[in-house]
């Protein structure tokens, strides 16, 4: 039996490992522009959580006596997702908690290689985000001055999400909007960058577009729809169209939502297969991302959301099948395009 599932884990290994590599290069760009921003902790940060996520991995290879594979660097990846999730002040205790929930909770817990319901990362980040949610959704300004171990005397403050949630008005403008030079999580705030990674990854198809555009439609029509703030609330939608249209930016921008539709919600383990079933997992997840970041006490909403959600990716190919009739296994699978 054993054997089996490691020669399963090898095939699913050979045809979804690259996504894995892309994802950890696509981290490097965000890695250098928070180094602008914050100096030398966040690359510091990031190199931590990468020997963690190795350890993991060679930990658990003892552990099921089976080999070390080197080539695949999906732990690698859900380490660096993690840390470009956290303020550049987080503690290094907590990083390293993350990704250990991560990888060992979130991905071997349930099998190991392509065999998770839940995204891994997403795992890691909920556990510290309930366990520490002041080292978590607390961050520093750009350009401060960061100790790269002591970190307590860091002024910190609330993100934009915080703001929105408030029924304010965040007055980042547009060029160091797009820029991330405002307090927020160490890869979530370059906008620029993270167009530039989803296009790379949309080009070596690894990036699930049906999904990741559903998503972002969705949080923008209820961000469009239902605003939060007060002075809009009672105004027709025709009225404030413009004013609408400008929260819609800071909602997207904020609470790492640009970050997730690159770097999570395209998984290809908890993403569905079929395209419409994609489209409607990322409605429902832009749905919930948004209850969460209205209705919920924490900033990152995605994360959260993304539990939730990928509970019903396989209800949601089953649904579809059904729906056209399709046949189940690889040779329906086979046919269905990667966008």
């Amino acid at each position: 039996m054993e054997d089996s599932i490691k020669k399963q884990q090898a095939v699913e290994l050979a045809r979804t490992g690259g996504y894995y590599k892309h994802i950890c290069w696509m981290a490097l760009p965000l890695v250098c522009m928070s180094a602008y921003l914050y100096g030398p902790r966040p690359v510091l940060l990031c190199l931590v959580a990468l020997l963690t996520g190795n350890l993991c991995d060679r930990l658990v290879a003892v552990l099921r006596r089976r080999v070390y594979r080197p080539g695949d660097c999906s732990n690698e990846s859900f380490a660096l997702v993690i840390a470009l999730l956290m303020p550049a002040t987080v503690s290094w205790y907590v990083l390293v908690t993350a990704v250990m929930a991560g990888v060992l909770l979130g991905k071997e817990a349930f099998g190991g290689y392509g065999s998770y319901p839940f995204h891994p990362a997403a795992v890691g980040f909920v556990v510290v985000a309930v366990s520490w949610p002041e080292q978590v959704f607390l961050y520093p300004q750009p350009y401060a001055d960061i100790p790269l171990w002591d970190t307590t005397g860091v002024s910190l403050v609330s993100g934009m999400g915080s703001t929105l949630r408030n029924g304010g008005l965040p007055t980042v403008s547009s060029w160091p909007l797009v820029l991330g030079e405002f307090a927020a999580p160490l890869g979530t705030g370059a906008v620029l960058i993270l167009l530039a990674c989803a296009l790379f990854l949309y080009t070596q198809k690894d990036m699930r577009l049906s999904a990741a555009v559903s998503f972002l439609a969705a949080c923008a029509v209820i961000a469009f729809l239902f605003p939060r703030q007060a002075d809009l609330v009672h105004t027709t939608v025709w009225e404030s169209a413009l004013q609408r249209l400008n929260l819609v930016k800071y909602e997207l921008v904020s609470g790492a939502t640009l970050y997730s539709a690159v770097f999570l919600v395209s998984e290809p383990y908890t993403c569905p297969k079929r395209r419409l079933g994609r489209v409607l997992y990322g409605a429902l997840l832009g749905c919930v991302c948004m209850a969460f970041r209205y209705f919920g006490v924490y900033e990152t909403g995605g994360c959260f959301a993304l539990l939730i959600v990928n509970a019903l990716s396989g209800w949601l190919d089953r649904v579809v099948d059904r729906l056209y009739h399709l046949p189940k296994g690889d040779q329906a699978t086979g046919k269905e395009a990667a966008v």
